[in-house]
């Protein structure tokens, strides 16, 4: 076997199996130099790819990082190779994958994803997804996702599907600017697999000293087992008294399910203390990820001339400017 090197790309990304049926070389170049332009712009405009800026997002001391670019800092394509994988629940795997520099951590800042990129089956056109990254980001040589797999979904069915030594291309991509300390309160509203960006962030701040914010966590699931993170979540709990209130909405509860039943509506937030007239003075900020349905509710949409519906975070006194949607 050739020697590992996380930063070749694989040849198939480059070069993958022509197919005249389904575009022209042409109309494929174009389409990727326009993507890669605006990924370009879109890292320019929002990262850091220093050594030193990103010790401040990890929230790790700079003299514990070497000189130079971090292996997933700034922009770039990567080549990661899979070292394990493991089987969460009945649907979502942990994959975790091998950094260039065992030592160093992946350089990513909070709420940093990957964008995975792959063609599935011989595919001309890549699948592209982000997912975010779960395990804690000051760890050194390694970087897991947690990946749940949904029916006829391209690219989880092609991410469960590798193996140990099997590589990935992937480029990260920033995503909220977060400042400690800036709002004192942050609502967290997840639906499903849209809890990991809200762990992620949940993990970086009450791990930093000098974060003081209060965290409200609302997570919708199918079913109790959907609760993936529950462990992790109540460890931070535990270990950061009075900082993270968890609340878990399951659609499909067991028999014996310690948690309430249904979706997140404006009773249950309104049950979580997160009533928007009065947060809206405290300066707290909503975060929201999950299925498009789940966000169109609790967002409103927008229609000609004020033709719109509000959603549920309108309803209870939130502004748009407090709402960030991942």
């Amino acid at each position: 076997m050739p020697p590992y090197s996380p930063f070749k790309i694989n040849p198939n990304f480059l070069r993958p199996p022509f197919k005249a049926s389904v575009m022209s070389t042409q109309v494929a170049v174009a389409a990727g130099v326009a993507g890669l332009g605006i990924y370009a712009f879109y890292l320019r405009q929002n990262a850091s790819g220093s050594a030193t800026g990103t010790a401040l997002a990890t929230n790790m001391d700079a003299s514990d990082l070497k000189p130079g670019k971090l292996p997933l800092s700034g922009f770039g394509f990567h080549s990661l190779r899979l070292h394990s994988t493991e089987l969460i629940n009945h649907n979502t795997k942990k994959l975790r994958f091998e950094l260039l520099d065992p030592s160093q951590p992946s350089g990513m800042g909070l709420t940093s994803a990957l964008l995975t990129i792959s063609f599935p089956k011989g595919r001309w056109l890549p699948v592209i997804r982000p997912y975010t990254p779960t395990n804690d980001l000051n760890e050194p040589g390694f970087v897991e996702l947690m990946v749940k797999l949904y029916p006829g979904g391209k690219q989880s069915t092609h991410l469960h599907s590798l193996q140990p030594g099997d590589t990935l291309t992937v480029a990260p991509i920033p995503e909220l600017k977060w400042t400690p300390n800036k709002h004192p309160h942050v609502a967290m509203i997840a639906g499903g697999a849209g809890i990991t960006p809200m762990y992620q962030l949940v993990r970086g701040i009450l791990t930093n000293s000098t974060d003081k914010t209060r965290i409200t966590l609302v997570w919708g699931v199918n079913t109790d087992e959907d609760i993936f993170l529950r462990d992790q979540l109540a460890e931070l709990e535990q270990n950061y008294p009075g900082r993270l209130k968890t609340v878990y909405v399951v659609a499909q509860p067991a028999a014996q399910s310690p948690h309430q039943k249904g979706f997140v509506t404006k009773q249950v937030l309104e049950q979580a203390g997160l009533s928007g007239v009065a947060e809206k003075s405290n300066g707290t900020k909503v975060l929201l990820c999950g299925p498009p349905a789940m966000e169109k509710a609790l967002k409103g949409t927008k229609g000609w001339v004020g033709g719109g519906k509000k959603g549920v975070l309108q309803e209870l006194g939130y502004t748009q400017d407090q709402i960030y949607n991942f």
